[in-house]
Order: structure tokens, then sequence, then C-alpha cells
């Protein structure tokens, strides 16, 4: 996943607002969000190749998303799927902070990354790059593909947008769509404002976009969630195809209450 807004404690109706756009090739199989067989309180999609997902929720309102931190310099062969992390997470009962203390040396496994984990009660942001793990305080973020709130074009522009729809809501109708329109920005930026992550600077300027569209590699899924003050969940998730082509919608604005084990 390569770029997630989020508002944290800011909205009076929605404790966590949570945008996210997730970029993969698209030859990588995926699996659309659903709950899963072998963990039936997990909603998230699934990649196929490694059985991690980069995005889920589970039933008792736990949360949590990861990037991959982009510096092609560092990356080093590796066996462990980063977004494994997020199923581990999912799968536990701990708080996110003793989950964090508990895990502090697992990280060094994998190539870098940003996770966020979190539940009603608290949120932190975690890196195997800067690693020391933070507890999220009110506020609109932004992350893509560097350090949280990292001065990329798209992330400034994009916690901009989420600030403005954060105005909208719940008044306008459908719900989501201040979220999803945010989302889909193609606006690609100057080349003396991008960042230089070891990929050159054709790819530099296709991957300075929210919502990326080329015929092998660009947003799979954009995703919203919204928590409610009562626990109770709202997730929606667009499936997108090569090319910007628009895929199934996929059924997924589903509420359920975290308090109970119903969707």
């Amino acid at each position: 996943m390569c770029l997630i807004l989020f508002a944290w404690q800011v909205h009076r109706e929605y404790p966590l607002i949570v945008a996210a756009n997730r970029d993969e090739f698209f030859a990588r199989p995926t699996q659309a969000a659903h709950f899963w067989p072998d963990a039936p309180q997990l909603l998230a999609g699934r990649d196929l190749n490694a059985g991690g997902t980069w995005m889920g929720v589970t039933r008792q309102g736990r949360f949590a998303a990861i990037t991959n931190y982009r510096d092609m310099r560092r990356e080093h062969a590796s066996t462990h799927s980063r977004g494994q992390r997020v199923a581990d997470f999912l799968r536990s009962t701990e708080s996110p902070k003793e989950w964090l203390r508990q895990d502090a040396d697992v990280g060094a496994r994998y190539n870098g990354y940003n996770l966020l984990l979190g539940d009603s009660r608290e949120l932190w942001w975690s890196s195997n790059i800067d690693t020391t793990p933070r507890q999220l305080t009110p506020g609109v973020y932004g992350l893509s593909n560097h350090l949280l709130d990292s001065p990329w074009p798209k992330v400034g522009a994009g916690k901009t947008a989420m600030a403005r729809a954060l105005e909208r809501l719940p008044e306008i109708q459908p719900l989501f769509d201040p979220l999803f329109d945010l989302l889909h920005d193609t606006q690609t930026y100057p080349d003396a404002s991008l960042p230089d992550t070891g990929i050159g600077l054709e790819w530099e300027r296709l991957l300075s976009s929210a919502f990326i569209a080329t015929p092998i590699y660009g947003t799979r899924s954009s995703t919203v969630l919204l928590m409610q003050r009562d626990l109770g969940l709202l997730f929606d998730e667009q499936i997108w195809l090569p090319a910007a082509q628009r895929g199934d919608q996929r059924g997924l604005r589903t509420r359920f209450c975290c308090k109970t084990l119903h969707p």
C-alpha cells in the first residue's frame, strides 16, 4: 500500500477515518477484502503470494495497515513478507503498545516498512527504519513510502484534501464519496519536488500521484474505513484494473459492531 491518509480523534462522530490506496503490480495475485475463513474475525484483502495483507480490521475494532519504505539502495533479499506484520497484529489480542514491545526485534527480518496499528483507544506508528514507535495524538496524518508525514507532494496534498473532506462528513451522501474522490487524484508533480528513492526519475514521476495508472503497475484498490463513536465500523473498497479501469466495488459497504461477533 502506497498512500494512507487518516484522521485520528479529529471528527466528532468518527474517531478514526482512513482513506488508502494500495499500489502493486497487477500480475501479483490478490483477493479483495473479505472475512478470512482461517481468521473469521478479520476483514482484509489478501496477498495470495505470501498470505498477508496491506490493511485490515477485526470485529473487535483492531486496525492495522502497512506501507513499504521505498529505498532500492537498502533493499535486501528477504523471505519475509511485510504484509504478515498486519495479519500478525490483527490475529493477536495484546494492546498495540504491548504488541510492539514484545515484537521489538522482529522488524529486522524485513525490508523497510511503516506500520500503523491500533484499536478504539489508541493508535501507533512504527517503522523498522526509525525504530522508535510513536503513539499518535489527535490529528490528520499522511503516510506513503517514506516515514510518517514525510513532505512528499502527494502526502501534503492528500492531508489537505482529507481535512477538507472531514468538514463534509457526515452531511454529504453517499458518505464515502469525498474520501474516494481524494484517493483518485492523478496529479503528478515537478521533478524538483520528487524524492530520490533509487528507482529513476521516470518512475519517480509515475509514482508521484496519489492514484497511479499504468498497464502493469498501479493502484489496485482504494479503501475507506470509518470507525464510529459507538464502535461501529464502516468499510468500503473499490477494486481497480490495469490502466485505471474500474473493477468491482465488491459489495463491501459493510457495517458491523465491534462489540459483537456479527457483521
